[in-house]
């Protein structure tokens, strides 16, 4: 194909792969193809300082040309000593020459601790000839700085020009800043409002997403198929992350999928690079996890039913606290775990016997065994707070007007009555609150009104007025600056959010309580300046139990976690009954988190709303709390005892069969070790030939 060159005469001939000087640069070409003035287009990319690594396409009619000659070189004799400008020149190409194998190069020289266990991810999907990884690891390790090992490895060998960091609202802020402070990788938020303005500077057929190389986003924000799937599929990136992908898995009911699913299966295929992070990946249900591997390898599973470890262990890494604790020496102080015992006032105990006594005619008719009983319902949002179960009782009130106005039913005047004994409930009534108050201005938990700036408290409740109570009767009591305390919830917008978790963290921002709900559950670091977390109410779930004390028990803590539940005492044995059922799940939690840690093993659900039911069941039939600690067990049957002995633990050979259709099968190769453990004395432990976590499956189901 023949090109012209300024005032010269001759056409030279040109293709893919030359370089050519184009106003003063050096270019690499891409592509030539003629157009219908017949020029030529010539696409290239830019190879000299100033044009390095960007992209651009030149006219033969408007632009000079030159392709680069070897022939022509011209070499120029090195009179430094011993050549010392010769070899500075080569070793600055050698320094700028892309690496192409499998070692860590420049992830492990961050501005954090480097540790051997956050290399092994990168590690791992460098020696793949793509790089797509679930990173498993449980809460409080660092997933986040291991994804960024990774990304700075894939950018050093030129694979990382584009990036796509997809995220919870609440953490966009706090992935922003981990990335630039200790990788230097630059991502722009692009929350809803800077989209919008991007939409209004660019023309209406440009693509918002080629505005800016590396960006990070909320998944709320770009699971909006409408406005923005059509622009997503004309993108394009050399890497995707995905933070919390547990909220991603397809869990298709009736072939429908959520519309998170469907923004993570279209993401699947736009980047090489594709880095799924989450703490609690599985459900226990083999197609739903199978759709992330799938994601990450869509030839890996032919049947998302029939599968097992060897199928799909290249593709992730999984470890607890206690694989890696050898490694990381005093990085990990042991949490202080207190229940707060509050002993239940007049007013308590009147509505308590009030509830319990109360017989209504909707639960009676409640044929759905996956659905709370209402009156559970209401006994779950009073162990939350008054306030929480007033809203509860309103909000089903109005439902039953609306379909029976003369109360036939007499359920009704029932919950008004249940609701005029809440109300006598006031802030010296409310035993739990109170207890708070004592403990925060007690000297033995120290922490002196907030003084010190170093020394900050998370308070976790479930439900949405509990917080608003909290927050406004703690400002009055503790007599707190208004900018002292501060709440979250679900309801803020992602620029909300974001501003309260980096203020939380900032030394020099008033804010000495944050009050949340379990929007702040996930994924939040909260450590910086804060090692103290109440729980206000017991959560039902063990995973919710993991995810909120993981905000400040997690890797990077200087100080000992201090982490307090506050526990109802009532004369009500129904009441009582119950609430020992929620301490048997705290109990259950911590020396799970010790003894396997994955808590959520316990239950063997992997799903919040399932291990709730779980607990719910326990609760409606009356169950002890003997019973129910029972069956917060792996069972006896699932045993195998072959692989058992008197002293110490055999290794489990590596072809065990793992059937991903059954939890307690899946198990199998875990269980006896676990058991052994038990039963093993420390010196014993020492001599354990059997795998750490890191080398068992994630159980599925």
């Amino acid at each position: 194909m023949a090109m012209k060159h300024g005032a010269h005469s001759e056409r030279e001939l040109l293709s893919p792969g030359m370089r050519v000087l184009v106003r003063g640069q050096e270019w690499l070409v891409d592509k030539v193809e003629p157009n219908s003035l017949g020029n030529h287009a010539v696409s290239c990319t830019g190879i000299s300082a100033l044009v390095r690594d960007m992209t651009a396409t030149f006219l033969d009619d408007l632009d000079t040309i030159t392709p680069v000659d070897p022939v022509r070189t011209r070499f120029i004799p090195d009179t430094s000593a011993r050549a010392a400008k010769s070899h500075l020149f080569i070793e600055s190409l050698l320094r700028a020459t892309a690496p192409t194998d499998a070692r860590i190069h420049v992830g492990n020289k961050a501005a954090m601790d480097s540790l051997p266990y956050q290399l092994v991810p990168a590690k791992k999907a460098l020696a793949q000839p793509r790089q797509r990884i679930l990173i498993a690891d449980a809460v409080g390790l660092g997933k986040t700085l291991e994804a960024g090992i990774l990304m700075s490895e894939l950018i050093k060998r030129r694979k990382g020009r584009r990036i796509l960091v997809v995220t919870a609202k609440s953490m966009m802020v706090q992935f922003q800043k981990e990335m630039w402070e200790r990788f230097t990788i630059p991502l722009i938020s692009l929350d809803s409002s800077r989209i919008q303005q991007i939409r209004s500077e660019i023309p209406a057929n440009a693509n918002p997403f080629s505005y800016y190389d590396k960006v990070i986003i909320s998944i709320d924000t770009l699971k909006r198929d409408i406005q923005y799937g059509a622009a997503l599929d004309a993108s394009y990136w050399d890497i995707i992350v995905i933070d919390e992908a547990q909220n991603v898995a397809d869990r298709a009911v009736n072939g429908r999928s959520a519309q998170r699913a469907k923004l993570a299966k279209r993401l699947a295929f736009r980047s090489d690079t594709l880095i799924m992070l989450s703490a609690t990946p599985h459900d226990g249900r083999a197609r739903s996890f199978a759709s992330l591997m799938n994601m990450l390898d869509p030839t890996t599973l032919p049947d998302p039913e029939q599968y097992d470890k060897k199928d799909v262990e290249h593709l992730y890494v999984r470890r607890f606290k206690k694989d890696v604790m050898a490694e990381v020496s005093g990085s990990f102080p042991e949490r202080k775990v207190t229940q707060e015992k509050c002993m239940a006032t007049a007013a308590e105990e009147e509505a308590f016997d009030y509830l319990t006594d109360m017989k209504l005619v909707m639960d009676m008719h409640q044929k759905r065994s996956n659905s709370f009983l209402f009156k559970t319902m209401l006994e779950k949002s009073l162990f939350s707070s008054p306030a929480a179960c007033i809203k509860t009782i309103d909000e089903r009130v109005k439902r039953l007007a609306k379909k029976d106005a003369s109360d036939q039913t007499g359920d009704i005047d029932r919950l008004e009555g249940l609701k005029a004994a809440l109300e006598k409930i006031g802030p010296m009534q409310f035993s739990r609150y109170q207890r708070l108050l004592q403990l925060l201005r007690s000297a033995d938990y120290g922490w002196h009104n907030g003084e010190d700036a170093d020394d900050r408290i998370v308070i976790f409740t479930e439900r949405i007025e509990t917080k608003n109570y909290l927050e406004e009767h703690l400002r009055q009591d503790l007599k707190l600056p208004k900018k002292a305390i501060v709440s979250m919830d679900g309801g803020m917008s992602d620029v909300e959010q974001q501003k309260i978790v980096e203020d939380f963290g900032t030394k020099s921002s008033p804010i000495r309580i944050l009050v949340a709900s379990d929007v702040a559950s996930e994924g939040l670091n909260l450590h910086y300046l804060s090692h103290r977390l109440i729980h206000f109410d017991t959560p039902w779930s063990l995973m919710v139990f993991q995810q909120r004390n993981g905000r400040i028990d997690r890797y990077g803590q200087r100080k000992q976690p201090d982490i307090r539940f506050m526990m109802i005492n009532s004369r009500n044995a129904k009441i009582q009954g119950d609430t020992h059922i929620l301490e048997i799940l705290q109990q259950k939690e911590d020396q799970a988190r010790k003894d396997i840690g994955d808590p959520s093993l316990l239950m063997g659900k992997f799903d919040v709303d399932q291990e709730e039911d779980f607990t719910r069941e326990a609760i409606e039939s009356g169950e002890s709390a003997e019973n129910f600690a029972a069956r917060l067990c792996i069972p006896d049957e699932d045993i195998d005892h072959s692989d058992e002995r008197s002293g110490d633990v055999e290794t489990v050979a590596d072809d065990d069969v793992f059937d991903p259709l059954s939890f307690s099968t899946s198990l199998r190769r875990m269980v006896p070790i676990l058991r052994a453990l038990r039963k093993t004395s420390p010196q014993g432990r020492a001599r354990l030939g059997a795998p750490t976590m890191a080398a068992w499956p994630i159980p599925l189901r």
